[in-house]
């Protein structure tokens, strides 16, 4: 498969550990990026990591908790100090969803269901934009929303709320970076087979035939490579004309 090019870039990846990150930062790596694979989760980022340099690619892995100011100020000094700027942010970072109506709020979940969503996803777009514009040769920066942040489903507020914030914040930051150089952008994924989709599934004893036709017009989940090659291209130079929009990946969900 050809791939656009990201040789000579560096790129930083949240939340790379599994699933849609995984995914991202292996598809960047074959593309040329050198990557930063960012987790919560040491042993499998490192494995990540590790995976992506046994196959010829160029990574390091960088604990974060993204809610905290100083790991993601920690993880940028990281990428930095190991391949010396920062061209490229996937910030695809999350926690799971919360799971009950608006009425029945536990407000220690939804106060970390925020500080991860959104929160997170702010002070990653601060520190590393802050790089971006330091050093004067612009930048891409890719946020993972949701479809949710579109078109909200039930008994998941916190989560519905964050994701829709996350578009605000890439409108926010498109208007005030793009004129600087650093484009912004956003990408909500519909019904994707991750390890936490599948997990959602197993409890509540629910198959993929029976859930795939409500939110795709394919009638199968989307897979986790179909989401990285939609951040591939907005963190490319073939979407130079792009900024502050938000892409589905939803098989016409958010369409119907």
């Amino acid at each position: 498969m050809n791939l656009p090019s990201l040789e000579g870039k560096v790129a930083i990846i949240t939340g790379a550990a599994m699933g849609m990150g995984e995914a991202t930062a292996k598809i960047f790596a074959q593309a040329g990026a050198k990557v930063v694979v960012a987790d919560i989760d040491s042993e499998k980022g490192n494995e990540v990591a590790n995976t992506i340099m046994n196959t010829g690619g160029v990574a390091i892995f960088k604990k974060t908790d993204i809610s905290v100011a100083s790991d993601v100020q920690a993880m940028v000094a990281a990428a930095v100090k190991e391949f010396g700027k920062l061209d490229i942010a996937i910030n695809n970072a999350a926690r799971s969803p919360d799971t009950k109506p608006l009425i029945e709020l536990d407000e220690a979940e939804f106060d970390s269901v925020i500080a991860v969503d959104l929160k997170g996803t702010a002070l990653c777009m601060k520190y590393e934009i802050i790089q971006m514009l330091s050093q004067g040769n612009g930048g891409a920066v890719v946020n993972i929303s949701s479809i949710s942040g579109i078109r909200p489903q039930p008994n998941n507020p916190a989560y519905i709320a964050a994701k829709h914030g996350v578009i605000g914040l890439t409108k926010a930051a498109s208007l005030e970076n793009s004129p600087l150089g650093v484009r912004v952008n956003a990408v909500a994924p519909g019904a994707i087979a991750t390890p936490m989709l599948r997990g959602s599934m197993e409890r509540r004893g629910a198959k993929e035939e029976e859930i795939a036709p409500y939110y795709s017009l394919f009638n199968r989940f989307g897979e986790v490579d179909e989401v990285a090659h939609a951040s591939l291209w907005l963190a490319s130079d073939l979407s130079s004309y792009v900024t502050g929009i938000t892409l589905p990946v939803d098989a016409g969900y958010t369409n119907r």
